[in-house]
């Protein structure tokens, strides 16, 4: 898988769950959010849509802007804090429902495709300045 590819998969999951939050506040909140902290209100709603912005607007940004090793290595790291975050508000305070733990598997999808991308974009570099990889 290429680097490129890796970049498109990242911004697909900011796309797609931001997209949702973004223009679906209401359906979030109702299905990711466990009963007892769900609060369907236009300030709840608005904070929503919010995050789903910058999502896109993020995803958008890693349709277009070509990373290197160093910021697939960088977004791993930098990823590393919400798997904490998931773990707490879905196991230690049930914020998150099932549904809500998309949250994670976007985490772990973006991970992934982290590693993968730094990998190829490390070969890519190599191959830049004239350097053959096995």
């Amino acid at each position: 898988m290429t680097a490129r590819i890796c970049q498109y998969l990242i911004a697909a999951v900011f796309l797609m769950l931001g997209g949702w939050a973004l223009f679906a506040p209401s359906s979030v909140i109702e299905l990711a959010l466990s009963e007892p902290y769900r609060e369907n209100t236009f300030v709840t709603r608005f904070m929503m849509a919010c995050f789903g912005a910058q999502a896109v607007m993020f995803g958008i940004m890693a349709l277009v802007v070509r990373w290197g090793s160093r910021a697939f290595a960088t977004f791993a790291v930098v990823l590393l804090p919400f798997f904490a975050f998931n773990w707490y508000f879905h196991y230690e305070v049930p914020v998150l429902t099932s549904l809500g733990m998309l949250d994670f598997a976007g985490n772990l999808t973006m991970f992934i495709a982290c590693v993968i991308g730094w990998r190829a974009a490390k070969l890519d570099e190599h191959d830049s300045r004239g350097i053959r990889s096995l």
